[in-house]
């Protein structure tokens, strides 16, 4: 085979997969975003990015199509670049907020805060002028003049940690204690005694939704610190894919494209047609032979007498001066009068019904026949 031969045979297999492989990789694509988007995230409590029962995700979608400006901060680092005297800082209580320098540089940050089932260490370094009561709290009717609480009203808490004052500190109680709000040198400090009702599981109980989306959205930029790890540790959560090595990812693509080559290299070649000599020479009166014995075999009068009519057709219409595709009135009257016959059995024998019997078939055959002759010798 010549080089022009192969070349074409590759652009011809290629144009003709190339569309087949963009099908294949437009479907890859959309089903690689669609289980990405729906896939459920897991993560730990109050986590912003988790869709779980403790997950707050659908909390951090709501203000933002309420136009907040959430920012998910993962470390002291990221909260400091955030955070500004009109932002809100959200501090979710985790096992994971334990640095005590850590705990002071947010005391130190500029803007108000709010506090969400903060242990006694993150309370006293971020609302040092609460303290823990001696109840418990399910929710209820606010029974306050806090605004946020007032609007939301009755809310399904769960079991929350009830707050004092300290010393001659004035607070905003609400929900017998479970929720309470004091200024401090030109903040706002708001502290709540539980989170179920900021989770995915409870936004939907009572005016919990109501509440969360007050307290959460009292500033047009909210930054959101829950920290899913120790600060100064990397992330434990990694994923099966994060632990394999890089260059095991590059050997699996060349494996690929080795397989990719091989299927091309032993693929079927379909080359161009190539025309080749008949091995034996077939006589015309064979072929006409063999095809009415398969005619007679089958009874097929029908399709044998118009096979003859069109045939004596196809050879006496241009000797009458007429076109192909002339109608079968014009066609009768030019043959009846070019040979002096009856018009009515020129139609009849051009275009009536088809045989009954074997002998009426080679009675049409003949009279065609010498019709034929008539015409050709007038």
């Amino acid at each position: 085979m010549t080089t022009t031969a192969v070349g074409a045979t590759l652009g011809q297999r290629w144009r003709t997969i190339r569309w087949v492989l963009l099908t294949l990789v437009v479907l890859t694509a959309i089903s690689v975003v669609g289980i990405y988007l729906t896939a459920p995230r897991q993560g730990g409590r109050m986590d912003p990015t988790a869709t779980s029962t403790d997950g707050a995700h659908a909390l951090v979608a709501l203000l933002r199509d309420h136009g907040v400006e959430v920012v998910e901060a993962q470390s002291v680092d990221e909260v400091a670049k955030a955070m500004r005297p009109d932002s809100l800082l959200l501090v979710a209580q985790t096992h994971y907020l334990v640095n005590e320098d850590a705990l002071q540089r947010l005391a130190d940050l500029p803007g108000d805060r709010l506090l969400v089932e903060p242990v006694s260490r993150t309370r006293e370094a971020l609302a040092a002028k609460v303290r823990a009561g001696d109840e418990s709290s399910f929710g209820g009717d606010p029974g306050c003049s806090m605004r946020e609480a007032d609007r939301a009203g009755d809310v399904e808490l769960g079991i929350s940690d009830t707050y004092e004052a300290t010393g001659d500190a004035t607070l905003t109680r609400c929900y017998a204690g479970a929720l309470v709000r004091y200024s401090d040198d030109g903040r706002t400090v708001t502290v709540v005694g539980s989170a179920d009702f900021m989770t995915n599981g409870g936004l939907l109980e009572r005016g919990n939704a109501a509440l969360a989306m007050n307290l959460a959205g009292a500033r047009p930029r909210l930054v959101w610190y829950a920290p899913q790890h120790v600060e100064g540790e990397s992330d434990s959560s990694a994923s099966l894919l994060d632990l394999i090595p890089a260059r095991v990812t590059w050997i699996v693509l060349q494996l690929v494209l080795v397989v990719l080559l091989v299927a091309l290299w032993k693929g079927r070649r379909v080359g161009p047609l190539v025309a080749e000599d008949l091995p034996v020479v077939v006589r015309a009166s064979e072929t006409i032979e063999g095809r009415g014995r398969l005619y007679r075999s089958r009874r097929a009068r029908d399709r044998a007498a118009d096979a003859l009519r069109t045939a004596a057709l196809r050879r006496t219409v241009p000797r009458l001066g007429l076109g192909v595709q002339s109608d079968p009135a014009s066609v009768v009257q030019s043959v009846a009068h070019r040979v002096g016959r009856d018009p009515a059995m020129i139609e009849h024998l051009l275009y009536g019904p088809a045989p009954e019997t074997d002998d009426e078939l080679t009675e049409l055959s003949r009279q065609l026949d010498h019709l034929e002759r008539q015409v050709a010798l007038s």
